[in-house]
């Protein structure tokens, strides 16, 4: 007789598997010549509801840049977006995920491991067959939604009670954490979320892996997101701590202009009644938006750092006391990102001044008698700076 196998605990994923629509290498289908397509359908009812156009959006620019800058360098590590209710900022998370290239991803694997990069693949990939020969689906970049009610189980994943009971199997059922790698977690009402749920974001955010271990299972799993989170700054501050992980954070603010407001109405009333129809005279603008950040993510790597622009930075940040050194950090990727979205060949003064309110305004120390507003602050020390920066050799114009 062969001895049983002791069981171990195993990743699955979801009940509702992915259709299994082939990559571009894909056979002929039985019922025609057609090649089967290699982009996959709706995963969700949420995927499948058509999405307000990106470049539909009027107003809000500071928040919209922010979004774009962090769809061009994953490095600034999320937005926070502060501001009233009702001034789009959902809208404008979905619409970026939709506006995105798509991502190809292995066929029903929970994490959306990427076929083509060996490293931050799950367990199951790594060991299921070779990489090459890998099932894959294309599928647009996952935006999760975080509710303020969840649980720690939830967001993490934690033990498939169903399979438990009826195959005597410990087997992993992921959580959040899981469906947000490469793409978006969205929190709205960051600033209510539970202190527990918060440490969690923390570990995951700074490590890019989810650890669980609980109910005898262990497991380790990619979870590399972006980290998104709204709210309204009248409902409650946010923890310094998870404040600081935000690369940069955007103010927004009611529209007051009457025609500004009129045309917004008319937009959204005109995606209500034709969504199919609104989207398509929008899709060339959205596709001329697409292939800038696809050129701008190219370019990335290639955007020289003057020493002269290091030093303004980093002179910046000592002029506003800013704290530790993730502002610095923070504040060059962003610069990197603006000068390859805006097809630079270098960082320049101009980038550096376009980020640098995002990238400082949330880690400049707060002095309950001082009114003044943190991106005055950085105006003015950016106006000093730039006064000694005449004689240094930092270019302000375009570097194409």
């Amino acid at each position: 007789m062969r001895a049983p196998r002791a069981a171990t605990p195993e990743v699955t994923p979801s009940k509702t598997k992915l259709p299994k629509v082939k990559s571009s290498k894909a056979t002929p289908s039985r019922k025609g010549s057609k090649l089967a397509t290699n982009r996959a359908k709706p995963q969700s009812l949420a995927d499948a509801q058509p999405v307000f156009p990106f470049t539909a959006i009027l107003g809000q620019e500071e928040m919209k840049r922010a979004l774009l800058l962090n769809a061009v360098n994953p490095n600034i590590r999320g937005i926070l977006v502060l501001g009233h209710r009702g001034t789009a900022k959902s809208t404008s998370i979905r619409a970026l995920a939709d506006v995105l290239p798509p991502i190809e991803f292995v066929d029903e694997c929970p994490y959306r491991c990427p076929p083509e990069k060996p490293a931050g693949l799950c367990d199951t990939c790594v060991h299921a067959k070779p990489r090459a020969k890998l099932p894959t689906l294309v599928g647009r970049v996952p935006v999760v939604d975080l509710p303020l009610g969840a649980t720690e189980d939830r967001l993490c994943g934690t033990l498939d009670i169903e399979r438990a009971l009826s195959q005597g199997q410990k087997a992993f059922e992921p959580g959040l954490l899981a469906k947000a790698n490469r793409g978006f977690l969205y929190i709205d009402e960051v600033n209510l979320l539970e202190d527990h749920l918060v440490d969690v974001l923390l570990d995951s955010a700074a490590g890019g892996i989810n650890i669980v271990e609980r109910e005898g299972i262990s497991i380790a799993h990619p979870a590399k997101f972006t980290l998104i989170g709204s709210g309204n700054p009248e409902e409650g501050e946010l923890r310094p701590q998870l404040l600081d992980r935000f690369g940069l954070m955007a103010e927004i603010r009611t529209i007051a202009d009457i025609d500004t407001r009129i045309d917004i109405v008319k937009r959204r009333l005109a995606f209500e009644r034709d969504p199919a129809g609104f989207r398509a005279d929008y899709e060339p603008a959205q596709k001329e938006l697409r292939a800038r950040l696809v050129s701008a993510r190219d370019r990335l790597d290639r955007v020289e750092v003057p020493d002269a622009a290091l030093r303004f930075i980093a002179k910046l940040c000592v002029t506003l006391d800013v704290d530790g050194h993730r502002g610095e950090i923070t504040l060059l990727n962003a610069a990197l990102a603006n000068a390859a979205f805006e097809g630079r060949s270098q960082v320049t003064l101009d980038d550096i001044r376009a980020v640098a309110t995002l990238s400082l305004r949330h880690r400049l120390r707060k002095d309950p008698l001082d009114r003044t507003d943190g991106g005055e602050k950085i105006r003015w020390a950016l106006e000093k700076l730039e006064e000694e920066a005449n004689s240094t050799t930092l270019v302000r114009g375009d570097t194409r």
